[in-house]
């Protein structure tokens, strides 16, 4: 048996170019499938097959993309899961009470009053003296509405200042609404 000139090694092992070979057709396979999933409208339109160079270029934008979308999707996710908390709280209060009490929340939105007060069906509730107190107490209220979920009825009132310069005085509005709720 000859040596070859390689310093001694015999054929059974692979050259370096067969392996340097098996390396780029590993490397294009590889790359041709990340091109292909990249959506195709993320494409420049060309008539030219994009180079390697170039589809290696868009899938690094397109993860990008993807990133700052995650990002911003958590976001949402994150302000929705805070109102949904705040929602909620409400709603374990309501159950907490059960039908037999109503539950009042009053928010102070600077020039504006939001007024959410869930009672039972059982309660025969009087909207028009909630909306007396809240024009006694210099609001004036521009939309009111209710629905009914289960064996609960939930009032949404949304009221206004009638003179900005003098604002409403929300405490003594949300006592008189706790005390005209506690004579039910």
């Amino acid at each position: 048996m000859k040596k070859n000139s390689c310093g001694g090694q015999s054929n059974s092992k692979p050259d370096r170019k067969a392996i340097e070979k098996k390396r780029r057709n590993d490397m294009k396979i590889l790359c041709s499938k990340l091109a292909s999933l990249i959506p195709h409208h993320n494409f420049k339109p060309s008539k030219e097959i994009a180079s390697q160079q170039d589809q290696l270029d868009l899938a690094a934008v397109y993860i990008k993309h993807l990133r700052e979308r995650i990002e911003k999707l958590k976001r949402l996710k994150e302000e929705a899961m805070r109102s949904m908390e705040a929602s909620s709280s409400m709603m374990e209060r309501t159950a907490s009470v059960g039908l037999t009490s109503p539950v009042l929340e009053l928010r102070d939105l600077g020039s504006s009053i939001e007024l959410v007060l869930i009672t039972g069906l059982n309660k025969n509730f009087m909207l028009y003296e909630v909306i007396s107190i809240f024009e006694q107490e210099g609001a004036e209220v521009v939309s009111a509405s209710f629905s009914t979920v289960g064996g609960k009825i939930f009032h949404t009132l949304h009221a206004q200042a009638k003179l900005s310069r003098v604002g409403v005085e929300t405490t003594r509005a949300c006592q008189r609404l706790q005390e005209l709720i506690k004579s039910y």
